[in-house]
């Protein structure tokens, strides 16, 4: 039953550390970021099923997600067109 607590909590630090580690290209942040909203999911299923709720949250929250990630990936793809890469060195503020 532990390990079905230390797993999600484990996801959800390693995407944050490669969050904060990576910081090079926009798209491996915005997959370390899908990875901690996928582990933060992992953690609200396990805790819905532990005290036998209804998993309807998690549906809602799923969808959230799912939303937030076209969102991201519209981002990514706009400012590739408009800058030709998704370096972080190559965006400048007075551009925008």
């Amino acid at each position: 039953m532990f390990l079905c607590w230390i797993v999600p909590i484990f996801m959800f630090f390693c995407g944050g550390w490669v969050f904060s580690s990576k910081r090079k290209h926009l798209l491996s942040t915005l997959l370390s970021l899908e990875f901690m909203v996928l582990s933060l999911f992992l953690f609200i299923f396990v805790y819905l099923m532990n005290f036998n709720y209804d998993l309807f949250f998690s549906m809602i929250f799923l969808t959230f997600s799912v939303c937030e990630g076209a969102l991201g990936l519209s981002i990514l793809v706009s400012m590739i067109r408009t800058h030709g890469n998704d370096f972080f060195q190559s965006f400048s503020i007075l551009q925008c």
